[in-house]
């Protein structure tokens, strides 16, 4: 019995890939099942963004200088590009959450005890995690253009563009979850995991280009601004909406955002991944 539970399960002889692939596919129906039946965790998700969108674009709308402008209308469409990279960030507490609930309640370790690929378990939960984000992203992009956000604001742009640029937002959230996946399997509680899940993400969110023109700043932290992840993601998807506010600077990120949102996400998820997974057969070993 202490040989079985102490040396891995092995897999169904087949594809190696494919095998991960399916295990995957399962544990991420799993949770999304999971989510269905807690509508409420869905509802509470939806309602963050919104009232992010409702309280900046309302409270600080006509406070804000974008260039020379301070309409209200120029700084909604400055806005919408930094709440849209937020929210898919922030989707990072939520999968930190969750792992860590899964190893508290010990369904990790019978996840262990089946045939199945042991990067399955997180990855079909980083999966069913960016199903809900983009869910989240589409109910946000409704309410954002309720409230005025138009994209090709201040540019001529098209639907791939803006498609290309939610693609972007999905891809930095996805990789952003593998942050959390990190965080709830280092942590002993779920409560540890948000915190823990939340408390790095308010420096990388607000020093950055998401709600202020960044050239605005002084010298030293304009530059910690310019070489922030967040911050290509948020250059990147306002080149392609459209919108006012794309910051003028000498930043290898600011000058190509979409190519240096590719890479930022691809390292996050190569690292992340990887540490992940280690520490996940460390965990429940």
């Amino acid at each position: 019995m202490s040989a079985a539970t102490d040396t891995a399960p092995t897999t169904a002889p087949g594809n190696p890939f494919g095998q991960s692939v399916r295990d995957s596919l399962i544990v991420a129906k799993r949770n999304l099942i999971r989510m269905t039946r807690i509508p409420e965790m869905i509802l509470f998700g939806l309602i963050q963004p919104v009232m992010f969108v409702v309280l900046f674009t309302y409270v600080f709308g006509g406070s804000m200088k974008i260039g020379d402008s301070t309409d209200p209308d120029v700084y909604k469409n400055f806005l919408m590009a930094g709440i849209f990279a937020q929210t898919v960030t922030f989707a990072t507490a939520g999968a930190g959450a969750g792992i860590a609930d899964d190893m508290h309640k010990g369904l990790i370790d019978r996840f262990r005890s089946l045939p199945m690929a042991r990067g399955a378990v997180l990855t079909g939960r980083t999966v069913a995690d960016l199903v809900q984000t983009a869910l989240t992203l589409a109910v946000l992009a409704i309410v954002a253009l309720l409230v005025g956000w138009r994209p090709g604001f201040a540019d001529s742009t098209n639907v791939g563009k803006v498609l290309g640029g939610f693609g972007l937002l999905l891809l930095l959230g996805y990789a952003f979850t593998w942050i959390g996946a990190l965080i709830g399997l280092s942590v002993r509680t779920p409560e540890a995991a948000t915190s823990g899940g939340l408390i790095w993400l308010f420096p990388v969110t607000f020093i950055s280009n998401a709600f202020v023109d960044s050239s605005q700043m002084t010298p030293w932290l304009r530059h910690i601004a310019e070489w922030n992840p967040f911050s290509a993601i948020v250059q990147a998807c306002r080149q392609l909406f459209g919108d006012p506010g794309v910051s003028a600077s000498g930043a290898w990120p600011m000058q190509h955002p979409v190519w240096a949102s590719l890479i930022y996400s691809i390292l996050i998820i190569v690292v992340f991944r990887t540490l992940a997974v280690r520490k996940y057969r460390s965990a429940t070993a």
